[in-house]
């Protein structure tokens, strides 16, 4: 490095300088963090729905299937019943039982995977007919769903209960129990979590046959409310 005296002042040569000015700025500069965003864009109305799957949890397009399969013999050796609440999935184990949620309206309903399907690229999960009424898809055909696995199908059944509604907003669930206990005794909220949603499900009664259950499901149906006959 070139430097020199100058009447008892030390100089440094134009070369010298420039160099220690670097270092200098190198020695005081920030240390900088390089930071990446992940963007996830926001949905837009009439966007395509992408397939996804994480943890037990599915995204994706459900169909559902009806009277072409009434009577017939599914993958699990049942019998096709278009007006109960089954649906047929490619890779949960048969037996399964599902939250299917309709990200088009909010609706939910409970299924039991009992087939196997579809049959169709880009879509997740068929629906039975009654599966379909209860997520109101039965017209359009398709809709937008997320499935989340709940839990296994019990094996043996003991009581039954009937099911008028599931709601995501708990407010909404004790409306309408109140109003099932102006007719209607043991009229009851229970509540199920799964991993991205707590669902608030109004039912009435216990009984201990199916045929029991019925006749008072047959009441409410008579007033207009969709019913489930359910044993979970």
């Amino acid at each position: 490095m070139a430097f020199f005296m100058n009447h008892g002042k030390l100089k440094f040569s134009l070369p010298a300088l420039l160099i220690v000015v670097f270092f200098l700025l190198t020695a005081c500069a920030p240390r900088h963090r390089i930071v990446y965003e992940r963007r996830t864009p926001s949905p837009e109305k009439g966007a395509a729905i992408e397939k996804r799957e994480s943890r037990g949890i599915q995204q994706g397009i459900a169909s559902w299937y009806g009277a072409d399969f009434h009577g017939k013999q599914t993958s699990s050796g049942e019998v096709y019943d278009m007006y109960q609440l089954t649906c047929a999935h490619n890779t949960l184990p048969l037996g399964t039982m599902v939250m299917v949620t309709n990200l088009e309206n909010g609706r939910s309903v409970e299924l039991k995977v009992n087939d196997r399907g579809p049959f169709v690229k880009d879509r997740i999960v068929d629906v039975s007919y009654a599966a379909a009424r209860m997520l109101d898809m039965h017209e359009q055909g398709t809709a937008a769903v997320r499935v989340e696995v709940i839990g296994s199908a019990p094996e043996l059944v003991q009581r039954y209960t009937l099911q008028v509604g599931s709601f995501i907003d708990e407010t909404n669930a004790q409306k309408l129990a109140e109003q099932l206990r102006k007719n209607f005794e043991n009229v009851t909220i229970t509540t199920l979590e799964t991993p991205t949603q707590k669902y608030h499900r109004v039912r009435v009664g216990q009984f201990d046959t199916r045929e029991s259950a019925l006749i008072t499901a047959e009441k409410l149906s008579q007033m207009g409310f969709k019913v489930l006959v359910t044993s979970r």
